[in-house]
């Protein structure tokens, strides 16, 4: 206590020669203040929270919010720790109104600082009141609707949540959720970042706040068909609504054969020819079984500049799956090829889609008739080396090719046996791979 006490007259030295003006930062009673001050913040250095508490409020109740910004910060923190603390429900929502009204008297008296502590209010509602989906969608919402792209992801993906509550709850309609939605996704959009972690931070607030929105089932095709359809007549050449309709219903399961996702597709490939809009026609051309102009728009979708590599790799797997299941097979090779130099995650199904080509192939009747089946037991193995989630497929797939091996006295005919090397040509592959028998 003596040093309390020492601290506190050496700060009434440096104030006793304060100005009147300077008396007001500290109110009508500055002395009072001022002894209050300095008493709470010496405990407060000493972590010694106990003893600050009741100092911090005396300082509270005598001096006027210009006093000290970290009376507010200092505050902020005691009070969630006597939260902590407290088990009775009543006494918790009164500390927690505390809270909130701290950072509303700070915003008012310290505006600078008002985005940071306005995403701080928001967070604390959701840390202490995020049950409440009513209370999240009112007063985050109106938090969000002033912050704009400067509010943080987990308001942005909490008000999502909330909104997809009230929605089950029969509360909210599937149209003001799919608002929220366009809301957020616009505010996530439009935020700006400074360095590499923050860049990665918005991709997984992007990601997680579609990932909720696919999962919530809200967006059905006929939800999407019976809201975006009159937007989309009103007004066909607005860019940003045909774009939204096009990511909405690519996420919305058997959602790309239908009028308004054809004219959707349409009038964006139009108004904005980029390889999202190409990939688009690709995935309606697909649907509508129009193969030449499904490979041609997929094809033009990875030579855009636009795209980035995980994406070219994404599209490079997803046209040698389209080509293989409608015989291009000299497509369908180079672009599992592609696929898995690029990797990405694609370099198992891809190498499944090159042992399946094999497999397949027509090789004449010598020894490539066996041949093929070594080589698609080759890239089989490199499957299940390259991606643990197509192990069980590609060991399947060994043994399915495996039964076609020759019998050693067949090879033998041949003059070819078990592990020597052979190169084999056929269907505009070549390879080299290991004699294998029975």
């Amino acid at each position: 206590m003596k040093k309390i006490t020492f601290i506190f007259f050496a700060v009434m030295a440096v104030f006793a020669g304060q100005n009147l003006s300077a008396q007001g930062k500290y109110g009508a009673d500055s002395a009072e203040c001022i002894k209050y001050l300095s008493y709470y913040q010496e405990y407060y250095k000493q972590k010694n929270y106990d003893s600050a508490l009741p100092n911090w409020r005396k300082a509270y109740s005598l001096c006027p919010a210009t006093a000290s910004q970290n009376m507010f910060v200092h505050g902020t923190t005691l009070m969630t720790r006597l939260y902590n603390q407290t088990k009775d429900a009543a006494a918790r929502e009164a500390i927690v109104d505390t809270i909130l009204t701290l950072q509303d008297q700070r915003m008012a008296t310290y505006p600078r600082k008002k985005v940071d502590i306005m995403n701080n209010k928001g967070q604390y509602m959701i840390n202490y009141r995020g049950a409440k989906a009513d209370y999240i969608y009112k007063n985050v919402g109106a938090i969000v609707d002033e912050l704009g792209s400067k509010a943080n992801g987990p308001l942005l993906v909490n008000l999502l949540q909330a909104s997809i509550i009230l929605y089950r709850e029969n509360q909210l309609t599937a149209d003001d959720v799919i608002a929220m939605y366009d809301k957020v996704t616009a505010d996530v959009e439009g935020s700006t970042v400074k360095n590499d972690a923050e860049a990665e931070d918005k991709q997984k607030v992007k990601a997680t706040i579609e990932s909720i929105f696919a999962d919530s089932k809200v967006a059905s095709c006929d939800n999407l068909i019976a809201i975006f359809g009159p937007r989309y007549e009103a007004d066909p050449n607005n860019l940003a609504l045909v774009s939204n309709i096009v990511k909405l219903m690519n996420s919305a399961e058997d959602c790309a054969s239908n009028d308004l996702y054809l004219n959707a597709v349409t009038s964006m490939y139009k108004l904005d020819p980029s390889f999202r809009s190409a990939y688009a026609l690709y995935r309606l051309n697909s649907a509508r079984g129009n193969v030449a102009d499904a490979a041609k728009y997929l094809e033009e979708a990875i030579g855009s500049d636009e795209s980035d590599a995980a994406t070219d790799a994404q599209y490079y797997y997803e046209m040698a799956a389209f080509c293989y299941k409608n015989g291009m097979r000299g497509k369908a090779y180079d672009a599992a090829k592609k696929a898995v130099e690029m990797d990405y995650g694609y370099a198992g199904k891809g190498y499944l889609i090159m042992g399946n080509l094999w497999a397949s192939a027509t090789c004449g009747e010598t020894v490539d008739k066996w041949a093929r089946y070594w080589v698609a037991a080759d890239y089989y193995q490199k499957a299940r080396n390259a991606d643990p989630s197509v192990a069980d497929e590609a060991t399947s797939s060994i043994a399915s090719v495996s039964r076609y091996y020759p019998e050693a006295s067949e090879a033998f005919m041949y003059d070819v046996t078990k592990g020597q090397s052979y190169t084999v040509s056929c269907g505009g592959m070549t390879a080299t791979t290991t004699v294998r028998v029975q």
